[in-house]
């Protein structure tokens, strides 16, 4: 894997294979750069693909203080290490924090999010679900955190949520479980349409037609906010179609 260096020194490693126009890949909450395994044979046989493993996984390194503003450099300093344009997708918080790297960068392409969570009119996860993982990962249950933020927060169905229990990745999340609690920090992320308004890269919206409701209605949201984006609705999928539909 190659790495590039954060603005804050912080280095980010990412799996690169070379055959055309660039794509980079980020991944959300508690996965890494095999998030992407069930799609990546196709994806590389029309793209040079940058998987990376975001801060805190995987080969990237980390710093002693979180910060979301950290991770938007991140992608940043990715995109704009590579010498042409860049398509950039990002899923769920990786949507997130590719949405704001989106205003860091000037070699951007076109720009595929998919299903990117913040907080609107209320709070945006169920109350006391923080306490509640952080006391697993206290007692040493990552697996049962794991479960819990599928299962609760993102509305994974039992019978997909054993499907990711098997995947290879799995392991990988185990060991990034302690990440997740850090991520809650697109709660405190607030849509400021007025900030996009020149935003008009080519931008794709991937929305599952199963997917929870708050999840439809930032996709939604971010529509609005977009100059220049489209939604493509997946039917029958919810929030990890690259594993139940690649």
């Amino acid at each position: 894997m190659d790495k590039v260096r954060s603005k804050d020194g912080t280095l980010i490693a990412y799996e690169r294979s070379w055959i055309g126009p660039a794509l980079v890949l980020v991944h959300g909450t508690s996965a890494d750069h095999t998030r992407w395994a069930s799609v990546l044979p196709m994806l590389e046989q029309k793209f040079t693909v940058y998987a990376l493993d975001r801060r805190g996984r995987g080969q990237s390194g980390d710093s002693a203080v979180y910060s979301i503003e950290r991770e938007y450099e991140d992608i940043a300093a990715v995109v704009s290490s590579i010498r042409e344009p860049v398509n950039l997708l990002g899923h769920s918080y990786g949507a997130l924090i590719c949405l704001e790297a989106a205003l860091r960068v000037t070699n951007l392409n076109k720009l595929v999010l998919y299903e990117p969570s913040f907080r609107l009119d209320g709070p945006l996860y169920p109350p006391d679900v923080r306490r509640r993982i952080q006391s697993l990962l206290d007692s040493g249950n990552q697996e049962k955190a794991l479960v819990l933020f599928f299962r609760e927060l993102v509305g994974v169905p039992e019978d997909q949520l054993e499907s990711l229990r098997n995947e290879p990745v799995w392991a990988g999340r185990l060991a990034a479980a302690h990440t997740i609690l850090r991520e809650f920090a697109d709660e405190d992320y607030i849509l400021d349409p007025q900030r996009f308004e020149n935003l008009t890269v080519p931008t794709m919206l991937l929305q599952g037609s199963e997917s929870p409701d708050f999840l439809r209605t930032t996709t939604e949201t971010l529509h609005a906010a977009l100059p220049n984006s489209r939604i493509v609705v997946m039917p029958g999928q919810q929030h990890i179609a690259m594993r139940t539909a690649p």
